[in-house]
């Protein structure tokens, strides 16, 4: 099948991303983290360095950053922004909205703006709510940023999960592409009854912050690993086939696959279960890790910047994690007037 679904015209204007200065790699990683190796880092992972933000720096400052690329390889001024939307779950504080500092710093003062925590998954999600906006108002752009700082949350104690994350920002500028058909379809899955499997579990209100939390590491990241592993490998093969089906496509049809950079173990083996073994699987995770909510965005860019996305390019996207959550999106992609600024 090679038909797609009527679309509303709404695509990504451009794209842009940030990652910290401070490049953590294997090596130092080995030295903070007991029991690894950088032979048994790379086998296990594929991540050979991630980046951590710098004593000053918070999401809001990554997110700012990104967004700042992806305006400027738009060619529109923050001014120009009617919705911002910010993907975390690091957020500076449990209030204000994140995407509230982030229109701050940006001077986007007229832009309607809210945060979505919903982890990996987030920034797929806030494409379909930036859709569904644009669409109630066509001449509107929605600025969608994802941005997480991990390297805050992780306990160097536990192998498991403090090899794996780092820090970052992607942003795009989504709005109407003109004659391209930009997004064919988004779609969601939600998974709470495995919501226990990635969880910070202290600091909300719950379990408050207090002397027991911290004693107990409660305002650390927690994961089981094989659980997600089997989690993803159980639902997230599906929400693509039915995503590819509704716009009348293959696995076989997909040009570009742009997924949460997980793990690269499991990045390798969701592309074979998935049938995506003939599309181009974009992968920053050697050289940045596992960025949360920012992962797909950033790897959006630095194939957008790469030169690798050409117009009518079928672009298919996953977000998948914390909640348990899935979401992906498939869409035809528009050439933007200029690339995003490395």
């Amino acid at each position: 099948m090679t038909k797609d679904v009527p679309s509303s015209g709404i695509g990504i204007l451009a794209t842009g991303s940030y990652l910290p200065e401070r490049v953590v790699t294997n090596a130092d990683i080995v030295r903070m983290v007991p029991g690894t190796s950088e032979e048994w880092l790379e086998r296990k992972t594929k991540i050979v360095a991630r980046r951590f933000a710098a004593p000053g720096e918070a999401a809001s400052d990554l997110a700012a950053s990104a967004a700042r690329a992806a305006l400027d390889a738009a060619g529109l001024g923050a001014g120009d922004v009617d919705y911002l939307i910010v993907s975390t779950t690091t957020g500076d504080a449990p209030i204000p909205a994140t995407a509230t500092l982030v229109q701050h710093a940006l001077g986007a003062h007229r832009a309607g703006c809210f945060d979505v925590n919903i982890a990996c998954s987030g920034f797929v999600t806030s494409l379909a709510l930036a859709r569904g906006l644009v669409t109630l108002r066509p001449t509107t752009r929605a600025l969608v940023i994802g941005t997480d700082v991990y390297s805050r949350f992780l306990d160097f104690g536990d192998r498991s999960t403090s090899v794996l994350f780092g820090d970052g920002a992607g942003a795009v500028v989504v709005a109407a592409v003109g004659d391209g058909p930009g997004f064919l379809d988004l779609d969601m899955l939600g998974g709470g009854a495995a919501h226990d499997l990635i969880a910070i579990p202290g600091g909300g209100s719950r379990r408050p912050a207090s002397a027991e939390t911290v004693a107990d590491a409660g305002h650390v990241l927690h994961m089981k690993g094989r659980q997600v592993h089997d989690y993803v490998m159980d639902n997230v093969p599906g929400a693509l086939d039915a995503l590819l089906e509704r716009c009348g496509h293959k696995a076989a049809d997909v040009d570009h696959f742009v997924p949460h950079q997980a793990n690269g173990v499991m990045l390798d083996q969701l592309v074979d279960v998935c049938g995506l073994t003939g599309a181009v699987t974009h992968r920053p995770l050697e050289h940045s890790g596992n960025t949360g909510s920012a992962s797909v965005a950033i790897a959006l860019d630095e194939a957008n910047r790469s030169g690798a996305l050409r117009s009518g390019d079928l672009v298919l996207l996953a977000g998948f994690g914390a909640g348990m959550a899935v979401s992906a999106g498939l869409l035809r992609w528009s050439e933007p007037t200029q690339r995003s600024a490395a």
